[in-house]
């Protein structure tokens, strides 16, 4: 299994029957791979429709139909289409239970920062400022570095797109809760020790009392 699919696979162990979840483009949209047959979530796609399957098989995409990313991606039955005002009311009214994005970086205080890198040419910030406000709960799915740096730090050093925002933080390492006193690591991939995860993290970490093996 590799690094995206493991954060992926664990990810999709957070949603719940009945949720309604929308997938940030990148590794977030491998989450809809791994649900259970068993378990009715309804995933949206900020570009206007409900009911995002998972990824065509490889020949049979529909090149009309993709994901906020321009990715191809499928349908289920019952997806309805809607234009984007209808989508971002959705997202507003408070209507997503779980947004999972990617991050260049998170702060120990539940700050995100995934959009820009200055001095790079970007379209903008896209739906990220309006779910990660409109959703009940925001996970973050990502490597735990880039190219040997930390992402998880004390302060974001890159334009924010929100404040505060961040519940969760799944990486190839474990699982971190943002908590009031800081970030908690809740579980631990056994492939690393916590002093591994430490170091590849600048920011204070606390280890929970009854750590558990990541689950995958």
């Amino acid at each position: 299994m590799n690094v995206k699919e493991l954060i992926a696979r664990r990810v999709s162990k957070e949603l719940k029957d009945g949720d309604v979840v929308n997938l940030g483009i990148g590794l977030p949209t491998m989450v809809a791979n791994y649900i259970p047959k068993d378990l009715d979530i309804t995933f949206q796609s900020e570009n206007g429709f409900v009911g995002l399957g998972p990824a065509p098989e490889e020949g049979k995409e529909d090149k009309d139909l993709v994901n906020a990313g321009g990715q191809p991606v499928t349908t289920v039955d019952g997806a309805a289409f809607f234009d984007s005002a209808t989508s971002f009311g959705i997202i507003r009214g408070g209507h997503v239970d779980v947004t999972v994005l990617g991050a260049l970086q998170v702060d120990e205080k539940g700050n995100l920062a995934n959009w820009m890198v200055p001095g790079k040419m970007v379209p903008g910030m896209g739906g990220a400022m309006d779910l990660v406000v409109g959703a009940k709960k925001v996970i973050i799915a990502m490597t735990h570095t880039a190219k040997g740096k930390a992402k998880i730090l004390k302060e974001c050093t890159l334009p924010l797109t929100a404040k505060g925002q961040v519940n969760m933080i799944v990486t190839e390492m474990g699982v971190i809760e943002v908590t009031e006193k800081g970030l908690l690591l809740t579980e631990l991939n056994p492939e690393y020790t916590i002093e591994d995860v430490k170091k590849a993290t600048e920011a204070e970490l606390m280890i929970a009392n009854n750590l558990k093996k990541m689950e995958v």
